[in-house]
């Protein structure tokens, strides 16, 4: 087996990874790698080897004898490789060819029996202590399955220090303006859960279209992720999969050269005494908020002692549609978007009928 140089998480901020969604053949693999490395603004070279694809017959990835043109990648240009993992087989292959980082994909990271095939197959094969692990949150917004993903490679004995986080966006229904959801919070929740693990966007599968990735890319900057997976691909029109989200290495190099990265903090007293003049109201107007909440759910409460001396249903669709309408309809005067104003009566509603439904059967 190669030996690979270790690649450390975390060594610098932005981590930036790219390179084509598929190693397709050997001259498009080399072409963009030696691009991507010719714009210095790469920190590893990827591409998928084995692609999970929903229909068969669909170009699912050239396999192992790819892994042989990011290899010899790395030995022209000296930049790591990392790949997309789904077996035992996989990482056995990928270490082989001396892989620094594998990851797990959305559709692997969703299955816990494949994601302890991949943990045990790094183990036995002493990978984990020498590159590094990602793992992509799974299709759906579970953060428990996710969670999970990673403790099952800590539980193999993969240092904590060499597992990394990949928010690449979640599936959803209907047509929303991104191929795959952000749903940004869920990804704070997993940051608390593991604290000062690394985390790094995946605009290309978060937009699904290259005009996109600019505002998702600055977006994951501001919200103090570590770095970016940007698919990049040297005639993106002709890619055989995700054509629409890939850019050429030198739309690659404005892209990347556009992004501010912010600095977490400064012990600029004057800054820090502007900021804290606005926490303070924003405490304040907090307080008045969940006071007003609270009073809020005292009175479904009442109501519901009403409709169970009535017998009447606790659901009254026609009053909820009503309070729904007049609130959206003042969206523009708030200055809030229909959007926000829908997620909070959501959730306003559903704590109601939890009420008023434990109200309701007390005692029965």
């Amino acid at each position: 087996m190669q030996k690979t140089a270790n690649f450390k998480l975390g060594a610098h901020r932005p981590l930036v990874i790219s390179g084509p969604c598929s190693a397709e053949t050997r001259t498009q693999t080399l072409e963009t790698c030696l691009a991507l490395a010719a714009t210095g603004l790469v920190d590893m070279f990827r591409a998928g080897i084995w692609k999970p694809r929903t229909s068969p017959g669909s170009f699912e990835g050239v396999g192992a004898e790819g892994l042989e043109w990011m290899a010899e990648a790395k030995r022209l240009t000296g930049i790591p490789f990392g790949v997309e993992v789904a077996s035992a087989r996989h990482v056995e292959q990928a270490l082989a060819a001396g892989a620094d980082a594998v990851w797990t994909g959305a559709r692997t990271t969703v299955s816990p029996f494949a994601v302890q095939e991949v943990a045990d197959a790094l183990r036995a094969f002493s990978g984990g202590d020498r590159v590094a692990v990602l793992v992509k949150n799974p299709i759906n917004p579970d953060i428990a399955l996710w969670t999970g993903a990673v403790e099952r490679f800590l539980a193999a004995g993969i240092p904590g220090q060499n597992i990394g986080l990949i928010h690449r966006g979640f599936s959803h229904f209907g047509q929303g303006k991104y191929r795959n959801a952000p749903m940004w919070p869920l990804t704070f929740d997993m940051r608390g859960r593991f604290p000062g693990m690394t985390m790094i966007a995946d605009p290309s599968h978060i937009a699904g279209r290259r005009e996109y990735l600019r505002e998702i890319s600055q977006t994951a900057a501001d919200l103090r992720y570590d770095g970016l997976i940007i698919e990049s691909h040297c005639r993106p029109a002709e890619a055989l999969s995700d054509a629409a989200q890939q850019i050429t290495p030198e739309e690659f190099a404005e892209l990347i050269k556009s992004i501010n990265w912010r600095a977490a903090a400064t012990d600029d007293p004057e800054f820090m005494q502007s900021l804290e003049l606005f926490r303070e109201q924003i405490d304040n107007i907090d307080d008045a908020i969940f006071d007003l909440l609270s009073r809020r759910m005292k009175i479904s409460e009442r109501i519901g002692d009403v409709k169970k001396a009535g017998d009447v249903a606790i659901l009254q669709s026609d009053r909820w549609g009503a309070i729904r309408e007049r609130v959206l309809s003042q969206s523009l005067d708030l200055d809030l978007s229909a959007e926000f104003l829908n997620q909070i009566l959501d959730a306003i509603h559903v704590e109601s009928i939890h009420r008023q439904n434990r109200v309701m059967n007390r005692g029965e």
